[in-house]
């Protein structure tokens, strides 16, 4: 028999794991994920997986039980003969754990992309790492998907006058450089220095936004601290809106509550981490990846390239342009 893709998620992502299912022409594949009543996890593949093409869906948002789960479904696959294991990542966790840059820490993503090749994966597919050369840090090869070929389109049917878009802080510079390039449009940077993390101790806006609709790009939203002061102070400066674009909402601590009371005008998200049901998210309008991902998924079986999925050209003839989910 020929090897087949069969696509299985876990606990974390599951929406979106059926969503890139619908977009492949497939069914999610069967597994349980069971837990003994002290909360220990043991994935049951209830369907064959021998010499077939098995990707397994989840992101690694917290808590810690997201990974786990991964790493078992790898080492289940693994156990169970499946030809070629690609972990689906979505959202990689830990990513912000890159460098030793103080004393007596923890490389978090270099030791979560140890546990994951060593699980039994022989691929990773994710996006908009907090750092591309944390692809480095993995002895396997990695998809690189990249949420510009989502966002470039949203941002074109908005045909928003007076374009400028601004970097939350300098790690961000390039990644908005090259959508801003993409539209002809200017860029302003917004510089900040923090106390300890999630909390800024000052920020400048390098540039002119003076009678500027604004667009923040970013790749993470986590308590919407940076985002929502960020805001603030362009239309101080004289930006005539602002809206916001983030790749992964992990939206934590009073994030929902932050958005809210910003001047924000929204914060387009993707889907790779779910909302909280239970906040309020009136300004927060999600967009799909799984066409993207399903694209990805398609083209790595083939044998075809990934990379050419996320030339802007692409994105703004609409080739993978997909309806938008609104919140």
């Amino acid at each position: 028999m020929q090897p087949k893709i069969q696509i299985f998620s876990g606990n974390a992502t599951p929406e979106l794991a059926e969503n890139i299912a619908k977009c492949s022409q497939a069914s999610l594949g069967d597994v349980k994920i069971q837990k003994f009543s002290d909360g220990e996890i043991q994935p049951v593949f209830n369907a064959s997986v021998r010499g077939d093409y098995v990707f397994l869906v989840q992101s690694t948002f917290a808590p810690a039980d997201n990974l786990m789960e991964l790493l078992l479904m790898m080492d289940a696959a693994r156990r169970a003969s499946a030809g070629y294991i690609t972990a689906v990542i979505p959202y990689f966790g830990y990513a912000r754990q890159d460098r030793k840059d103080k004393p007596r820490v923890s490389v978090g993503s270099k030791l979560c992309a140890n546990l994951i090749a060593k699980s039994g994966a022989n691929r990773i597919m994710t996006m908009d790492l907090h750092a591309p050369q944390i692809q480095g840090f993995f002895d396997i090869p990695v998809d690189h998907l990249d949420s510009s070929a989502i966002f470039i389109p949203y941002i074109a049917d908005l045909a928003i006058e007076d374009l400028c878009f601004a970097s939350p802080d300098v790690g961000s510079t390039n990644r908005v450089r090259e959508v801003a390039s993409y539209f002809n449009a200017e860029m302003v940077i917004c510089d900040k220095q923090r106390k300890r993390a999630n909390e800024i101790a000052s920020m400048t806006v390098i540039g002119d936004v003076s009678g500027k609709n604004i667009v923040l790009i970013d790749d993470i939203c986590d308590t919407a601290g940076t985002l929502t002061k960020s805001a603030k102070m362009l239309m101080e400066k004289g930006a005539k809106s602002v809206r916001a674009f983030c790749t992964h909402p992990v939206l934590s601590g009073g994030a929902y509550e932050n958005i809210e009371n910003s001047v924000l005008t929204e914060l387009v998200v993707c889907d790779t981490i779910p909302l909280d049901p239970e906040q309020k998210a009136s300004k927060i309008k999600v967009l799909s990846t799984a066409a993207l991902f399903s694209k990805a998924i398609q083209n790595m079986f083939e044998g075809k390239s990934i990379s050419s999925l996320f030339i802007h050209s692409n994105a703004a003839n609409g080739e993978l342009k997909e309806e938008k989910a609104g919140v």
